[in-house]
């Protein structure tokens, strides 16, 4: 077993952490060929088979302890990167995006009744749960651009009526448990977004298809949605009305680190498959680990291994002074994304004809890299983001240096 190395933060993050990964390598990784593994994701019948063998090994839903406390982030960064092992270890251990993302807003901010309806089962293990954020674009709706919202909320006594449409949300078909944004269209909150929690499946909020994309490690897919008369209680609302935006941020910055977490995980282990496939296949009279273009790719990968590590666990010692980290959180994602993709590229570059079937994860940990280029906010946005803050940053110094 190829250890993960980086810095400890805790001996309770170390021996959890040490758990997860014998489980993710032992048990969870036999299952990667499993046929229940299809286009649009492992079928919920695996996830929670793996669940159940998670609950039995202690190592379900790791990150969150019994007394309901979180793990810090540097602690989570320890656990989730060994859950990421394996595409389907954040699944067995209950680790995976978007529940992951959901449980700890609802942690942070649901009240007791909501956590009781709503968070208890996504911590067990037993329901998932999907964020219904990003529109459509043909409707110009919110993507990278959340001001952007063209669903509407509108009181009605006390309830909420949600109308909209719905893309990319992960895991929509066959959650129980559902995260929903809109723009208020009434009331003292008229032109603010609001956040509502949902059971699943509710016959106002149907799944128009589930999207072909390149990514296949999310249970249900990535769904187009049409939410139609959706009567939601007030006591069902995240926070107060018009807090939808500020509660998004408490949410993304971390789902965002925990992204970067699991998949340097997958790049890990992609990273010693073709490790081990370089130092055993032999061509032109040596080892290709012995040829200069391949140790050198081996050599780049280790670098970019450990800066992306170093990124996280910065941004994540950023969290846990109790700032949300956005500009940290852009950086990291940024990086860290862009990083894993060289890495996945050049295992499949380095296993040649091997690496581009699916007789090994590193084809997969390619195709999902990818993605995660795009999800939680694409590279450009991030730099835009960043571009903005610098002349901010820039406009700010010049008022200062002028005052004195």
């Amino acid at each position: 077993m190829t250890t993960v190395v980086n810095r400890a933060p805790s001996e309770r993050a170390a021996a959890i952490g040490d758990a997860v990964e014998r489980f993710v390598r032992e048990t969870v990784a036999p299952y990667e060929r499993d046929p229940r593994c299809g286009g649009h994701g492992p079928s919920d019948e695996l996830v929670f088979e793996l669940r159940g063998l998670a609950r039995a090994a202690g190592v379900l839903t790791p990150h969150i302890l019994h007394r309901g406390d979180h793990l810090n982030q540097r602690e989570t960064a320890w656990v989730l990167i060994r859950s990421g092992l394996s595409p389907l270890g954040p699944l067995a251990c209950n680790t995976m995006a978007p529940d992951e993302g959901n449980m700890y807003l609802l942690g942070k901010m649901g009240t007791t009744e909501q956590k009781r309806r709503f968070l208890d089962p996504l911590v067990a293990g037993t329901a998932r749960s999907a964020f219904f954020m990003t529109e459509p674009a043909e409707d110009g709706g919110a993507g990278s651009d959340p001001s952007m919202m063209q669903t509407i909320c509108r009181p009605d006594g006390n309830h909420w009526v949600i109308d909209g449409r719905k893309a990319f949300i992960t895991g929509a078909e066959g959650a129980q448990v559902g995260i929903v944004m809109a723009k208020a269209a009434g009331g003292p909150a008229a032109g603010g977004a609001c956040l509502f929690l949902v059971d699943l499946p509710d016959p106002a909020i149907r799944i128009e298809r589930v999207l072909e994309t390149i990514d296949s490690s999310m249970p249900g897919g990535h769904a187009l949605v049409r939410i139609e008369e959706l009567r939601v209680s007030a006591d069902q609302m995240l926070g107060e009305p018009g807090e939808g935006f500020k509660l998004a941020q408490v949410r993304l910055s971390p789902a965002r680190l925990s992204h970067c977490m699991r998949w340097l995980g997958a790049c890990i282990r992609a990273n010693e498959i073709a490790t081990d496939y370089a130092c055993r296949r032999i061509a032109f009279g040596k080892p290709l680990v012995d040829h200069e273009g391949v140790g050198f790719m081996l050599a780049e990968n280790l670098i970019d291994l450990k800066q992306a590590e170093l990124m996280i666990d910065w941004c994540a010692d950023v969290l846990d002074t109790g700032d949300l980290g956005v500009p940290e959180s852009s950086m990291t994602k940024v990086a860290v994304s862009e990083a894993l993709m060289r890495i996945a590229d050049r295992c499949v570059q380095i296993m040649g004809g091997t690496g581009v079937t699916r007789d090994t994860i590193v084809e997969q940990v390619f195709r999902e890299v990818r993605a995660f280029r795009i999800y939680d906010g694409p590279t450009e946005v991030h730099k835009w983001s960043l571009a903005k803050k610098i002349k901010r940053d820039w406009s700010q110094l010049l008022s200062g240096q002028s005052k004195t």
